[in-house]
């Protein structure tokens, strides 16, 4: 097998063929060695050209609540009032340290997921500052 560098589109389909010879290898093969080559060369393109970024902190919460059969009332513990509930499910108002904590600790969302807006905001103001003193 020739086993090269993936610089385009088509490079990442010719090595999707080639893995799909080698999926199936028996451990310390040369086929299982390029296997991990393939896989390694693939994953190192797609995360250069196809980064995965954390979803919406709102889409997070809505995601888990679809997974546990919750309602808006049921986040009331973790949020606080009904109308906080809403706004923060309306995209109204932000999360606060406290509340990113509580989902985390309580509803088990990654914060990754629920910091997301903060980075996001973080970057632009950053960005903003730069373009500012060019």
């Amino acid at each position: 097998m020739n086993i090269k560098p993936i610089r385009s589109e088509s490079d990442l389909q010719e090595s999707f063929r080639q893995l799909e010879k080698v999926f199936q290898a028996k451990s310390g093969t040369k086929e299982a060695d390029d296997m991990e080559i393939l896989v390694t060369l693939i994953e190192a393109y797609e995360n250069k050209h196809y980064p995965m970024t954390p979803p919406d902190p709102v889409d997070a919460i809505k995601f888990r609540m679809e997974q546990q059969g919750l309602k808006a009332r049921d986040l009331e513990e973790h949020i606080g009032s009904s109308g906080r509930v809403s706004e923060i499910l309306n995209r109204k108002r932000p999360l606060s340290l406290k509340m990113i904590k509580c989902l985390h600790k309580n509803l088990h969302i990654p914060y990754e997921s629920l910091l997301a807006e903060v980075h996001k905001v973080a970057n632009t103001k950053h960005n903003t500052k730069i373009q500012r003193t060019v």
